[in-house]
């Protein structure tokens, strides 16, 4: 039976893959982009979105919540600078940003061997895709339906 199996494989044993997530989130939060093979990346972007999603959270949370939330997110990355950073930083670019803190863009294959490449990224704060519509800069502001028709009519 495949219970417990919606998660990308990447390596043999969970502790390995745990590990192995726990790096590249690391590296992710430190630089801003990092370079991998496309099952890497895939694989890192629910994991990093969750632990962004607990930065955010600690943004406007009161002191005990900021904590613990910290605290949980260094179980996860097990990386103190790479967590401040994230914490003190880069969870404000995110604040307005409903999902969608990651980009994954297709590199081509590796020569060596054949390994799809893809560069994984933080997503900018002035990407407005994942904003919701009506704090978009563009957006315009909805019509009445009654005065929609009216213009219809009088045509």
């Amino acid at each position: 039976m495949r219970h417990g199996k919606h998660k990308h494989p990447l390596v043999p044993n969970q502790e390995h893959r745990k590990a192995l997530l726990a790096n590249l989130a690391a590296a992710l939060f430190t630089h801003g982009r990092i370079q991998t093979t496309l099952a890497k990346a895939k694989g890192l972007r629910p994991f990093a979105e969750k632990i962004i999603t607990m930065a955010k959270k600690a943004q406007g949370a009161e002191a005990s919540r900021k904590i613990a939330l910290r605290r949980l997110a260094m179980t996860y990355v097990r990386d103190q600078d790479a967590v401040k950073t994230l914490f003190t930083t880069r969870a404000g670019e995110f604040a307005k940003r409903v999902g969608g803190y990651t980009r994954i863009y297709k590199l081509g294959t590796r020569g060596s061997d054949a390994a799809e490449l893809a560069l994984i990224e933080l997503v900018p704060a002035s990407d407005e895709a994942r904003l919701p519509r009506s704090k978009r800069a563009g957006a315009k502001k909805a019509e009445p339906k009654a005065a929609a028709k009216a213009e219809t009519k009088s045509e």
